[in-house]
Formats: C-alpha cells, sequence, structure tokens
C-alpha cells in the first residue's frame, strides 16, 4: 500500500467516524485504531491515531541466533532505507563484511536522514528490516558475524 493510498483511507475513516479498521491482504497486515482524546480536542482537531503495519521480509531473513553474532539495533525511531536515496545501491548486503564505522542503513527520524553505522567488524548475515518499514528503538536492524 502506497502511502498516499494510506493516508486516503486514514481521512475517509477520521470523516466517517470510525475508530478501528483492520485490512489484511497480500501477507500485509494493516490496523488503525483512533482514540478520542478526552474533552478538547488537539490543536489540529484531529483524535489521536495509532498505527501498526505488519509485512513479511521480502527476502529469507534468518531469526538471529544466541552463537557470536552480533546485532546491530536502532537508536532511534522512524522509517529504515538500505540505501542512501530511492533507485540507488544498497549500503550493505548478506555476505558483505563490514568494519566499524562502516554505514549499514540509514533511518529517517522526522525528516532527518541519521546514518547507522556498523560497531563491530564483521560479515553481514542478516537484514532483519524490510526497507521502508518504520521500525522502533533498540530494534535489532542487522545480525553480523563476528570476525573471529
Amino acid at each position: 500500500m502506497k502511502l498516499e493510498e494510506l493516508q486516503q483511507l486514514i481521512r475517509l475513516l477520521r470523516s466517517e467516524g470510525v475508530t478501528e479498521f483492520e485490512l489484511e491482504e497480500k501477507g500485509v497486515k494493516l490496523r488503525l485504531k483512533r482514540e478520542r482524546t478526552g474533552g478538547r480536542r488537539s490543536g489540529s482537531g484531529a483524535a489521536e491515531a495509532a498505527l501498526a503495519v505488519e509485512a513479511p521480509p521480502a527476502e529469507p531473513v534468518a531469526a538471529p541466533s544466541a552463537s557470536k553474532d552480533h546485532l546491530i539495533k536502532s537508536p532511534i525511531v522512524g522509517t529504515f532505507y538500505r540505501s542512501p536515496s530511492p533507485g540507488a545501491e544498497p549500503f550493505v548486503e548478506i555476505g558483505r563484511r563490514v568494519k566499524v564505522g562502516e554505514t549499514l542503513c540509514v533511518v529517517e527520524a522526522m525528516k532527518l536522514m541519521n546514518e547507522i553505522a556498523a560497531d563491530a567488524n564483521g560479515t553481514v548475515a542478516a537484514i532483519l528490516v524490510e526497507n521502508g518499514q518504520p521500525v522502533e528503538y533498540g530494534q535489532a536492524l542487522f545480525q553480523l558475524a563476528l570476525d573471529r
């Protein structure tokens, strides 16, 4: 689902007074829930909304193992991007060796692109997040097989 379609759906649900909506299509689950604020409305006049989108990864991703692998986690809440700009090559692919300080991805937060760098030397064993997916603080983004 494109961002414009999602925004149009949210506007429609607001105008119809719908407070909860769930849609599952092509392996993607979308759940919209809106809670009215008590008494006064916020400055925009809109009710608060919570959004959760779940999608299966496009490529096979191994679950993080408890061995000597290392997880690179998101230091912020935002949107995960594998490349510096749309259409550009990804920063890294599975199987690529990386060094401390090397950029692995960017996480966009409030229109700022924050580069996320490797904090250990190793090989990218798994990419745990889909390109364009929202990420939470502390969420695992990459799994590295550490250099021995």
